[in-house]
């Protein structure tokens, strides 16, 4: 197998096209639309790393990262991470591999990205479901300084059909009608941009479920939730008069790691 560093949007953004096959299971937040809109978003430097069966073959391993230098320490994350508010509930980032052997060469990509920027740096990888096996194999190699954290999420429950009339649509253009509603309300510190460009690109491929109650003439409840092949995820929403509840959600794991505290060079496990 092979391994390759990518650096910069454009280049990513071909890697992001070049790992569909990888993704095509995962969550919505893990698939190429969502990254590709997150990488547009993004003002951090961009790396992608692929481990390849051959040279131009189909990809068997994947992470597509973005770093932030501040003062001494680069911080490097998961594309998405920042860029775009999560849908609650569920692990949204993936780390793609077909087997444990992926695992291990991606971990030898990422460790090399690593040892490769200027100064210390700092990894923070979030948002992963429990299990994930290069997030495993990431943290036998880089040894005691790295440390997992694991967080069950909350997740927002759809009650809106019980306060009776609920308009709710998939159509690209009729969210344009309820879409500033929406904005005026998005998440704390997500960027208007972002979040107006993932809402349009992923309705318009029919990803995109809008809910709203109206109640004289004003918009006291709205819902948009990602729909496809897998679970309906609700991304946000927000309400007045009830009808959305918190839940339980799923577990996801995240690893933390520094380059002053960990002890690097240790072998495959």
């Amino acid at each position: 197998m092979t391994t390759r560093v990518t650096a910069g949007r454009a280049g990513l953004v071909r890697e992001i096209r070049a790992t569909a096959p990888l993704t095509v299971r995962g969550p919505v937040t893990a698939r190429g639309p969502w990254l590709t809109t997150a990488a547009q978003a993004s003002s951090a430097r961009l790396h992608g790393v692929l481990v390849e069966s051959h040279q131009q073959g189909r990809p068997r391993g994947a992470a597509l990262l973005s770093s932030r230098r501040r003062g001494p320490v680069t911080t490097v994350r998961l594309l998405g991470d920042g860029d775009l508010p999560d849908p609650a509930g569920a692990p949204p980032r993936r780390l793609p591999v077909v087997d444990h052997g992926a695992a291990e060469e991606l971990v030898d990509g990422v460790v090399g990205l690593l040892e490769s920027l200027p100064g210390r740096w700092s990894l923070r990888l979030t948002g992963l479901p429990l299990g994930d096996p290069a997030l495993s194999a990431l943290a036998r190699r880089l040894g005691t300084g790295a440390h997992f954290r694991t967080e069950r999420a909350r997740t927002l429950v759809d009650r809106l059909d019980d306060l009776g009339a609920v308009h709710r649509s998939q159509d690209p253009v009729d969210l344009e009608r309820w879409l500033p509603a929406f904005l005026d309300r998005r998440p704390p510190g997500a960027g208007l941009g972002p979040v107006r460009a993932a809402a349009r690109v992923h309705a318009g491929l029919g990803g995109l479920e809008h809910a709203v109650v109206v109640r004289g003439g004003r918009v006291v409840a709205g819902l948009l939730t990602l729909v496809g092949d897998g679970p309906r995820r609700p991304w946000w929403g927000w309400t007045e008069t009830g009808g959305l509840d918190s839940g339980p959600g799923q577990p996801s794991v995240s690893l933390t790691a520094a380059s002053w505290s960990v002890s690097r060079g240790r072998g495959r496990g």
